[in-house]
């Protein structure tokens, strides 16, 4: 297994669905222009090679599927290695960054978590989103008081939306490990 756990949220994307049912580059576009992951590209610009990317490195493989008469699709799953650095990337740790510029990436990470990794793990997972969310309102509160003269309102309710920002998602993971903990 490839031990650089460079994952780009793309290909996490790409291999989060894909690990769920084989899909063609052409599913992942349509995915991708009409579902909340829209934020992606759709462009085959961009989904294209990124598979190629991913084939090469080992991780997904293709094969036509020949019951199209018209237009085989290349349809795109899974490799046991690909499993394995899609488990690996789903259980990794948690750090003030990622919470701090990477907060997509972790609930795209969390929304795969179910199919791939232990109950242990995605409890582990929301302590530790709770507590880096946490540990930032401090650091934002603590910006907010050193500068108790904000140039404007503005700077002061953009910095108090931040704030409140992180609280929401404190809350959100309190309340997600409270579900994630009542299920068998």
């Amino acid at each position: 297994m490839n031990a650089d756990l460079s994952v780009s949220p793309l290909s996490l994307a790409i291999l989060g669905l894909i690990s769920l049912q084989p899909l063609s580059g052409y599913d992942l576009r349509k995915c991708f222009a009409t579902t909340p992951m829209g934020h992606f590209s759709a462009s085959p610009g961009a989904v294209y090679p990124a598979l190629g990317r991913l084939e090469k490195a080992g991780w997904i493989q293709g094969a036509q599927d020949d019951r199209q008469e018209l237009r085989p699709r290349r349809m795109f799953s899974l490799t046991e290695e690909g499993k394995a650095i899609l488990v690996a990337y789903l259980s990794r740790g948690i750090t003030r960054e990622d919470v701090i510029w990477r907060l997509d990436e972790l609930l795209l990470r969390f929304s795969f978590m179910g199919h791939w990794v232990t109950k242990a793990r995605v409890k582990r997972f929301l302590i530790q989103f709770g507590q880096e969310a946490c540990r930032y309102v401090e650091v934002l509160r603590a910006q907010r008081a050193s500068f108790p003269d904000l140039p404007s309102a503005t700077a002061r309710l953009a910095l108090e939306y931040g704030i409140e920002q992180y609280q929401a998602a404190v809350r959100w993971a309190d309340q997600a490990l409270v579900e994630v903990g009542s299920k068998p």
